[in-house]
């Protein structure tokens, strides 16, 4: 076969596996105990690689708040001092199989979603989703809700999930969009469905009362607990697309708030990155422009399984948080699919004819049609110390392509 008829194959297979993909909530247990390589002091965090003298303001501030929150220090000046001296270890939750919203911080002691992709048998691991700590915000009152899944919500939500022997997220995922979510910031039919599925199983759980009520009161009014699981069940689908030889998907996307990073499955764990943008969106009373800071999380690992933005024409409900019109976000949902491999057979949208999802984001076809991938964001300060300011939607930057492309061109030798 010529080159192209090997990158056509080995897109082919990547595509499957993507389209193979069946989440299953297995879990909710402390970082330290599942997620590989977490031990010690240490701290994951959303993006690639970066060190902490480099990190955006609402990535330090998330950063200090962990270190409180663990008891490693008491007060902002003690945790940022333990930073600057490098005595926390600060990693990638993507280098761990992981992935986390926002500033991504996950620290051992933190409950964490654990999914299962029975089709492969591989793992992935999210964080809990809150607007404050995972913004920036180290206050007492952002440090208290992270205290409170811990000790409470967490646990409770486990002893149920084990009850019902786990829970299949793959049937919730395709009601959800077939009812108005795209499962990146508009998680309100999925977070329900979730939550009439918790709340049975603690009803068949042995709880004490007053727990069991906290916990089905927090379930039941967080419209965005989805997307913690979401992100989970998009990371353990995009995984085993990874390491396929000759193929141009995409099988990671995100960023920290200073650089843009994508992963290639031919070209494995390699960063390929660029400045991250800056956010068109809508912001909440009392904020502006003026103080964003760029984009931001792992939770484009939504779009880069096919969900997010790239289902938006199905999603006109968001479009009161990340503004635009709904002509526009069915143009998006149309455009994506003229940089992806193929659709997805069971995840549909009933605005788009019952089309699939675009899934399986090809870097030759981004590059030669310059169209990078729409991605629905929320928007956190320039600044450590703040809660969520904004939504709003960006775009990939072109150039962190371009240098995937470069590079795939170069291993295989395509040209010569």
């Amino acid at each position: 076969m010529d080159i192209k008829q090997k990158i056509e194959k080995a897109n082919e297979e990547a595509a499957h596996r993507l389209n193979m993909g069946d989440p299953v909530l297995v879990d909710i247990a402390p970082a330290q105990e599942v997620i590989p390589g977490m031990q010690g002091k240490m701290i994951t965090h959303s993006g690639p690689p970066i060190e902490w003298q480099r990190m955006c303001g609402a990535q330090r501030g998330a950063i200090i708040g962990q270190v409180i929150y663990e008891g490693w220090a008491t007060s902002i000046e003690e945790a940022t001092a333990l930073l600057d001296q490098g005595k926390i270890r600060l990693e990638p939750n993507h280098q761990h199989q992981t992935v986390g919203p926002m500033a991504g911080t996950i620290s051992p002691s933190a409950p964490v979603w654990v999914v299962e992709n029975k089709t492969f048998g591989n793992r992935a691991y999210c964080r809990q989703v809150e607007g404050n700590q995972q913004f920036g915000d180290y206050s007492e009152e952002a440090l208290q809700g992270l205290r409170l899944w811990r000790d409470v919500w967490a646990p409770t939500l486990r002893k149920a999930l084990h009850t019902i022997g786990g829970l299949e997220l793959k049937p919730i995922i395709t009601k959800a969009l077939q009812m108005g979510d795209e499962l990146h910031n508009r998680h309100t039919a999925a977070s329900s469905l979730f939550a009439n599925a918790m709340a049975v199983a603690m009803a068949q759980t042995e709880l004490p009362k007053d727990k069991m009520l906290w916990t089905l009161k927090y379930v039941t009014n967080h419209e965005l607990i989805f997307l913690g699981l979401a992100m989970a069940s998009g990371k353990a689908i995009a995984d085993p697309a990874m390491g396929i030889e000759y193929s141009t998907v995409v099988t990671a996307m995100c960023r920290n708030g200073i650089e843009f990073g994508i992963r290639v499955s031919a070209l494995g764990d390699e960063w390929f990155t660029a400045p991250s943008p800056k956010v068109d969106g809508l912001y909440l009373p009392g904020y502006t422009a003026e103080v964003a800071g760029m984009d931001m999380g792992d939770s484009a690992i939504t779009e880069t399984v096919g969900w997010g933005a790239f289902t938006i024409g199905g999603a006109p409900g968001i479009l009161s948080l990340v503004g635009g019109t709904p002509e526009e976000a069915l143009a998006y949902s149309r455009e994506m699919k003229k940089i992806t491999v193929t659709t997805h057979p069971t995840y549909r949208l009933p605005a788009l004819g019952f089309a699939g999802t675009a899934i399986g984001i090809d870097i030759r076809k981004v590059v030669q049609t310059g169209i990078t991938p729409i991605i629905d964001t929320a928007i956190a300060h320039k600044d450590p110390g703040y809660p969520k300011i904004g939504a709003g939607l960006v775009r990939a930057p072109l150039e962190c392509f371009k240098k995937a492309l470069i590079a795939f061109s170069r291993k295989y030798d395509v040209g010569k």
